[in-house]
């Protein structure tokens, strides 16, 4: 029996966050265990006379992938790739991982090579985005692996996760319009202003954000959704993050990370957890060690750390902050092969303050 929800999730993602049309290129991109999501997806992208490429993973390749490939194998680009970012119209990605972990003992030195080889497909990806040419959404279908890390059963996870995308929603094309009016409000206020302080346990940190642009993420990109982001100036980042909720990066719990800034560049970083892991992700390339992204998180829905960061980055009362490359229409410039989002937890003694006027304090929002 099909679930009623990933229905409802599949009409969200292609007539909502992507709003397919008839005749548009659909590359619809999944793991096995979201079968029926990605069923739902495919039939919702022919309803709406498009044509959809069905690309579906199988458990436990990408750990066969980096135990076996040699270092050719690792920086070869697939053609099918190279023409899906130029050529597709929109990508839905599905991610469904029965393991999470699969990749913990790949040494991390692999991973960052096939990153700085599929850097340059990113790169375009971002680029003919922000130039409204191609449009993706990246989401989640739930499994065990996801509930055992957010340490929830199956059910418990499904009505949380189906919920935080408003998928129960009786009108579901229509939801994320009608949440959005806040997120938007915010992004609007802090538009235009110079520099955000925030200040928390183990963190006291300026980001320069002049003639940047703040982007309110209302369900076109993210599903589920909730922030507004910029990013921040390169050079000016000063002070020192701890970032409280740990997460799973690469198939590694990295936790307890602190990073400290100077003249905007991580100059001295460690981690109670992950640490060896967090040195050689800012180590890939000249970016790696600056900001890309400051996103502020208004999903109140998302009321607990999962280890999974599309959802944690999304909590209202948080903040998180990316290492590696930014996204152009936020003004930003910082170029990477990577892009890893942190986050810092606002809401037991936090202050987020903008021109020295307290915008969140407690995970909360007082403008």
């Amino acid at each position: 029996m099909r679930d009623p929800r990933a229905e409802n999730l599949a009409k969200i993602l292609v007539g909502y966050s992507t709003k397919v049309k008839a005749g548009e290129v659909v590359s619809i991109d999944g793991d096995l265990g979201a079968e029926p999501l990605l069923r739902a997806i495919y039939e919702e992208v022919l309803k709406a006379g498009a044509h959809p490429i069905l690309n579906v993973g199988l458990d436990g390749l990408a750990a066969i992938y980096y135990e076996n490939a040699s270092d050719e194998q690792l920086e070869w680009v697939s053609p099918l790739m190279e023409w899906t970012v130029d050529n597709a119209d929109v990508r839905i990605g599905v991610g469904a991982s029965a393991n999470t972990r699969e990749l913990s003992k790949i040494p991390p030195e692999r991973q960052t090579r096939r990153q700085t080889a599929t850097g340059p497909v990113l790169n375009r990806m971002m680029e003919r985005s922000a130039a409204g040419d191609f449009r993706w959404c990246y989401t989640l279908f739930p499994t065990n692996a996801y509930a055992s890390e957010a340490e929830m059963s199956l059910a418990a996870y499904e009505d949380f996760y189906f919920g935080a995308c408003l998928a129960n929603d009786p009108d579901p094309l229509t939801a994320w319009k009608r949440a959005s009016a806040e997120c938007e409000r915010l992004a609007d206020w802090i538009q235009g202003h110079e520099e955000v302080r925030i200040t928390a346990p183990g963190t006291d940190i300026k980001l320069g954000i002049a003639g940047r642009t703040f982007i309110p993420c209302v369900g076109d990109h993210n599903m589920p959704d909730g922030e507004f982001f910029t990013g921040p100036v390169e050079d000016s980042v000063e002070g020192e993050v701890t970032f409280h909720l740990p997460a799973v990066i690469a198939g590694r719990e990295v936790s307890g990370v602190r990073l400290r800034f100077e003249a905007g560049k991580v100059v001295d970083a460690s981690a109670e957890r992950g640490e060896e892991f967090l040195i050689h992700l800012l180590d890939t390339d000249e970016g790696a060690r600056r900001l890309g992204e400051l996103g502020i998180g208004t999903n109140y829905a998302i009321d607990r750390g999962t280890l999974e960061v599309l959802l944690d980055e999304k909590i209202g009362g948080t903040v998180h902050m990316a290492v590696g490359k930014s996204y152009p229409e936020s003004g930003g410039v910082n170029d990477s092969a990577v892009h890893t989002d942190l986050v810092c937890d606002l809401r037991l003694g936090g202050k987020l303050e903008v021109d020295g006027t307290v915008m969140q304090e407690d995970g909360k929002f007082v403008v």
